[in-house]
């Protein structure tokens, strides 16, 4: 009774939170159909090649709203509302710092770290000018993303859905007007698209605050968060132990997509505009994985701050299940019908060659990458981020990456074995995770992180 409980109450949570990683993605993903088929294929690459620098920066927003949410989640498993609040004063302080330091950095260097991943001459001024826009958006939208991690750290995955929406329909509304110059509006071409989402973003963030103080949201901006902006040190170095790892973690993710698309580069820029499209599919392929790692984090936190320790089981299980679930038939369905899904993104038919080929040859891995996701998911919510961490960059760079760069350079495969790298390197991951799991963790002592 109490597993199908927590298998429910999961699942309930997780629509929203599936359907909101859905709409955070819509927005680029009609931004690259536009782009790709009315303003050029160079345009789409252009954006390619910004993609694994641009999710670099946002990483360290992830690490930072990765460790809140497991702190926030063990107060409101311990019912202790005013630690609640200093952790999101401490977090939102940090992460605003955080993003006005990248985005002047990231606005800086554009085009010299573009250049040393090989971005084409063709496309590296498009690509670099891009980037620039979106990184003036960066200490806003860092804010974003913490403030509906708050909120779902609570076990409220409908709130950010709703804001989500907010967002996507003002993207997406914005696209066509910025990018064809409608309604007299300069015509920006490549440049609308970026424009469009620093807008939205904005707009988003002032209404979501009005949205949770006129509600009386248990997590508004209120006078009891407000006077923890100054940041509480205690909480900062608790948030950043546990942040800094999933930080570090994600950065040498977007290290090793940097290294790899420096690899698809060599092909030509037919090769990254498929690599563009095929990272569009895979980014919705894997959305149910990293939604049940984050739902799973969520609710082992919660049980671990209640001292509901033996949920701990019950949340993996459902994950698990879930995962196989959901995943493999959304993997099925791409499987059937992915030529017609890449032709959305790409006109040539070489590129959607190149593209189709990639897709066969790595999608069925993700149901894998679930797997492992869970698995330390549930580490990390009890504050053992290090070792889950240190598997992650283990199976990144000393399998992915070696595998790739040698495939593609040293046999006939060419660009198909970059992404041999992928399957490989989700198998040794989940190898790790779990064998750690099994006989490391499961016999350590459990104890909540805030009282």
């Amino acid at each position: 009774m109490q597993h199908n409980q927590t298998w429910k109450a999961m699942l309930i949570f997780l629509i929203p939170l599936i359907l909101s990683n859905s709409l955070q993605s819509i927005g680029q993903l009609i931004g690259s159909v536009v782009v790709g088929r009315w303003v050029g294929e160079d345009a789409l690459a252009a954006i390619s090649a910004f993609f694994p620098l641009f999710f670099l920066l946002v990483s360290f927003s992830i690490g930072v709203g990765s460790g809140s949410s497991i702190l926030i989640g063990q107060a409101f498993g311990a019912r202790n509302e005013d630690r609640m609040k200093a952790i999101i004063g401490t977090t939102l302080t940090f992460s605003f710092i955080l993003g006005i330091v990248l985005a002047i950095v990231g606005g800086i260097f554009a085009t010299d770290i573009l250049r040393m991943m090989g971005t084409p001459e063709n496309v590296l001024d498009m690509s670099a000018h891009y980037a620039r826009i979106l990184f003036f958006s960066m200490p806003i939208m860092f804010i974003f993303n913490v403030y509906t991690t708050f909120i779902r750290g609570i076990g409220d995955s409908k709130t950010p859905f709703y804001f989500l929406i907010v967002y996507t329909v003002l993207n997406v509304g914005l696209l066509p007007f910025l990018i064809f110059g409608w309604l007299g509006l300069p015509e920006l071409g490549l440049y609308g698209a970026a424009y469009a989402g620093l807008v939205s973003v904005v707009i988003t963030v002032i209404v979501m605050l009005v949205y949770l103080k006129v509600k009386e949201h248990p997590l508004r901006f209120d006078a009891s968060v407000r006077k923890h902006l100054k940041m509480d040190g205690q909480i900062l170095k608790l948030l950043l132990r546990l942040g800094v790892p999933a930080s570090v973690n994600m950065i040498l993710i977007s290290l090793s997509e940097i290294a790899v698309i420096s690899f698809v580069n060599v092909f030509g820029s037919e090769a990254t505009a498929a690599y563009g499209a095929v990272n569009q599919v895979v980014s919705y392929v894997q959305m149910p994985a990293v939604s049940l790692g984050i739902a799973v984090s969520i609710f082992a936190a919660q049980a671990i701050g209640g001292n509901q320790f033996d949920r701990l089981k019950q949340v993996i299980r459902a994950g698990a299940i879930l995962n196989l679930i959901i995943g493999g038939v959304l993997i099925l369905l791409v499987y059937v019908f992915s030529r017609d899904i890449l032709s959305w993104f790409l006109t040539s038919e070489n590129t959607i060659n190149i593209a189709h080929s990639l897709v066969m040859i790595t999608l069925w891995s993700y149901l894998i990458f679930g797997q492992a996701q869970i698995v330390g998911a549930v580490m990390r919510a009890s504050g053992t981020v290090l070792w889950p961490m240190l598997f992650s960059i283990f199976s990144i760079w000393l399998v992915e990456v070696p595998v790739a760069y040698y495939l593609s350079k040293h046999t006939a495969l060419g660009i198909e074995g970059v992404w041999i790298g992928y399957p490989a390197a989700f198998i040794v991951n989940l190898i790790l995770q779990y064998g750690y799991y099994q006989l490391v963790w499961k016999k350590k002592k459990i104890t909540r992180l805030v009282e």
